[in-house]
C-alpha cells in the first residue's frame, strides 16, 4: 500500500468516527425539541381564549337623524338653526372678524393651491426638457419645434401671474382691513 492509501483510510477512519459521536448529540437534540413541543401544547391548552375584538364592521350603519338643536333634541321641519343665522350674519358685516378671516382664510387657499400646481407644473417642464422621444419623427419635430415646452412655459408664466394677483390681493386686502378699523390680527 501506498502513501495515497493510507491517506484515505485514515480519511475514512476519521469520518467514521465523526459520525458516530455526532448521531447521539443528534437524537438529544430531536428529543429537546418534541419535549419543548409537548410543553408548549400544554400550556396553549392551559391559556384562556382570547376576548373577541368588536369593530365597526360588527355594528349595523346608522341611519342619518335629524340635526340636533342646541337644546340637545331634533329640529322639527319647519324649524330654522338660529346660530347659523347669527354665523351668516357675522359674515357679512365687513367690521366683524369673522368677515376678515373668512376672506382672508380664502385667499391665502387660493395661493397655496396656486403655488401647489406652479411645483407640479415646473417638475413636468423639467422632465420634458431632457425628455428621449424612442419615435425618430416626434424627436426631430421637438427638437425643431419645441411646442410642447413653449406651452407648458407659457402656462407656468400664467400661474406665475396668477401668484402675483393673489399676493397683491391680500396685501390690498390687509390695507382695506386697516382702513376698515379692523385688528391687524385678523389678516392672519
Amino acid at each position: 500500500m501506498g502513501f495515497k492509501t493510507l491517506l484515505r483510510l485514515a480519511a475514512v477512519a476519521g469520518l467514521l468516527l465523526l459520525t458516530s459521536f455526532s448521531v447521539p448529540a443528534q437524537d438529544q437534540n430531536t428529543d429537546d425539541v418534541a419535549a419543548a413541543a409537548r410543553k408548549a401544547r400544554e400550556q396553549q391548552k392551559d391559556a384562556p381564549k382570547p376576548a373577541k375584538v368588536i369593530t365597526n364592521d360588527d355594528f349595523p350603519a346608522a341611519k342619518p337623524t335629524a340635526p340636533a338643536s342646541d337644546s340637545g333634541t331634533p329640529k322639527a321641519e319647519g324649524q330654522q338653526d338660529t346660530t347659523q343665522g347669527a354665523d351668516d350674519k357675522d359674515d357679512k358685516d365687513p367690521k366683524s372678524e369673522a368677515y376678515w378671516r373668512k376672506r382672508f382664510k380664502k385667499t391665502r387657499d387660493k395661493l397655496a393651491q396656486s403655488e401647489q400646481e406652479l411645483d407640479v407644473m415646473q417638475r413636468e417642464l423639467s422632465k420634458d426638457q431632457v425628455q428621449y422621444y424612442p419615435d425618430p419623427q416626434t424627436a426631430m419635430t421637438q427638437q425643431h419645434d419645441r411646442s410642447d415646452i413653449n406651452d407648458k412655459t407659457a402656462k407656468i408664466d400664467a400661474k406665475k401671474k396668477e401668484i402675483e394677483d393673489l399676493k397683491q390681493q391680500l396685501s390690498d386686502m390687509e390695507d382695506e382691513l386697516r382702513k376698515a378699523g379692523g385688528d391687524p390680527g385678523w389678516a392672519r
